[in-house]
């Protein structure tokens, strides 16, 4: 079991820590199953749109979680940015989403509700309106089965198009090269000399939207741990795709993401580039399904040292590194060739050849995934 909340399990209801997919359960306490509703267009999905489906998952013990098709955005709000298959894999991806209606009509009824026997449905404190200006939730208010969850502030889809256009850095983490030395030196250690959380969790100005986001589970016996690292900026199908088919790599995954702070991502990427910070990055990350831990301020090189301090195990790459990677790509991490793919700028510039170098040589060849994304 993946243990970032891959499989359904509710642990903020009254039965916390029940499995809600154990056939165990009598049928009486089937009965009191909590079944919550949300809808949306969950369009360039961000931290956002997982912390209100947190919340609303938090008022239940089962989130059922319409997305509307292309057309309906459309027709009340223009055109998505994203297709309408990819918001489904998105909202999927989120750990807190049991299951997804593809295609929820935009306005919220009554029988929506019924028709997925949900108790009740939850939105943020904010209004939504129909093409013709009528509260989409107007039906559902009046019968009493609507409940408000809080905004979450300082983020929108709207202020992320902003940044990109404006091409702006005021979002950025304010760490000075001091202090970003020191997180470097000193991540995954906290006053015990480590954090059960997230890597450097307690660097973060919101440690506590941090521990809401986490799952705080260690590795198991028997996991096998994965690292991977980059900028994950704007988190979008890519990263999605990349981190399920990570979590493939083994019957029992235990992901560890690496996330760069904002003076190194805008080192190698240049322009106002991230477009998120690290602390809106983290967020995002952990919202993933396939995510068990989040490393803040990872070095941008991938050391022996840092391979051994999560237990990366050399023994068990070499078929991950020959499955993910082609020749060329093996050239470029042992520094033979120039690369080429674009998409991958760390296994194909000179500066990802030295910063692999070392692990490659020392045999740690493929469960680390290192791709700047």
């Amino acid at each position: 079991m993946i243990k970032n909340g891959h499989h359904p399990m509710n642990t903020t209801g009254k039965d916390a820590g029940t499995n809600l997919g154990a056939t165990a359960c009598s049928p009486e306490k089937r009965r009191r199953t909590i079944r919550v509703w949300c809808d949306g267009c969950y369009d360039m999905v961000h931290y956002g749109h997982s912390n209100q489906l947190r919340q609303a998952k938090a008022m239940g013990d089962y989130l059922i979680v319409g997305v509307h098709t292309d057309g309906e955005i459309s027709q009340h709000k223009g055109p998505p940015v994203f297709t309408q298959d990819e918001r489904y894999k998105m909202v999927r991806a989120i750990k807190w989403v049991d299951e997804i209606v593809e295609g929820a009509p935009y306005v919220t009824t009554l029988e929506t509700l019924d028709k997925y026997t949900s108790d009740f449905c939850v939105h943020g404190d904010d209004i939504t309106l129909t093409v013709d200006g009528k509260d989409t939730y107007e039906e559902v208010k009046r019968s009493g089965r609507y409940r408000e969850c809080k905004r979450t502030q300082g983020v929108s889809t709207t202020d992320l198009v902003g940044r990109m256009l404006l091409m702006t850095k005021a979002h950025h983490s304010n760490i000075g090269h001091s202090d970003y030395q020191q997180h470097t030196d000193n991540f995954g250690k906290g006053p015990k000399g480590h954090s059960p959380w997230t890597g450097v969790s307690q660097f973060l100005q919101t440690s506590q939207k941090i521990i809401q986001f986490a799952s705080g589970q260690e590795p198991q016996p028997g996991d096998t741990i994965i690292y991977v690292a980059g900028a994950f900026d704007l988190f979008h199908i890519g990263h999605v795709d990349f981190l399920e088919a990570v979590s493939r790599l083994s019957d029992k995954p235990y992901v560890i993401v690496g996330l760069h702070f904002d003076q190194e991502v805008n080192r190698y990427k240049g322009k106002n580039y991230p477009i998120m910070n690290v602390h809106e990055r983290t967020l995002s990350v952990l919202a993933c399904r396939y995510v068990s831990e989040v490393v803040i301020g990872a070095p941008y090189a991938v050391t022996r040292e840092l391979l051994d301090h999560f237990k990366v195990r050399a023994q068990d790459t070499t078929l991950v590194l020959q499955s993910h990677l082609n020749q060329a790509e093996h050239a470029n991490i042992c520094g033979n060739s120039q690369g080429t793919d674009q998409d991958q700028p760390c296994l194909a510039s000179e500066a990802s050849q030295q910063c692999y170098a070392g692990w490659y040589a020392a045999g740690y060849s493929g469960l680390v995934l290192g791709l700047t994304l």
